[in-house]
């Protein structure tokens, strides 16, 4: 091999080697710096009701009012964590793509969504591994949920609260 091809395989190796420690330190950065804690809540519990399957279009025409305004997560790594509801659906999985990421290894990617129905909210799985129960029954189709149902995903389990 000629001098130049040598000196080019080790500059090439040279900026691999940086690419590696650069990926390394986000990861690390990452890992070090997780969600924010806000405060802890007090629970109460209230049963949970099966919901009439609906459409995505009727869920959100009339969006209902009065109800619960926080979604809490009650127990977990990431307890105390309060996520203020709109008229949005709430996504939960391990995907950065949730809005609350789990890092969880019981929980999936897309893991479960709380969605809003006219008669209030509700949870569903997005056919995750583990399931998703509420009040220590597993859930396969929309549930309907009240303030102080246990959502349990995973090790995290959350509540509807006002």
């Amino acid at each position: 091999m000629s001098e130049l091809t040598l000196t080019i395989l080790r500059l090439g190796l040279l900026v691999l080697l940086w690419l590696f420690v650069f990926s390394l330190a986000g990861v690390l950065r990452g890992d070090l710096y997780g969600t924010r804690v806000v405060s802890r809540i007090t629970t109460h519990t209230a049963p949970a009701t099966p919901v009439p399957a609906v459409s995505r279009r009727e869920r959100r025409s009339k969006p209902a009012t009065g109800g619960p305004r926080n979604l809490v997560v009650t127990s977990g790594p990431l307890e105390g964590t309060r996520i203020p509801l709109g008229d949005n659906d709430i996504l939960i999985g391990r995907n950065a793509e949730c809005l609350l990421v789990l890092d969880d290894d019981f929980a999936s990617g897309r893991h479960a969504a709380f969605v809003r129905t006219p008669d209030g909210w509700a949870v569903e799985d997005l056919g995750s591994t583990n399931g998703t129960f509420v009040d220590g029954e597993r859930i396969a189709e929309l549930v309907g949920i009240a303030p102080g149902n246990e959502v349990q995903i995973g090790r995290t389990t959350i509540e509807l609260q006002k």
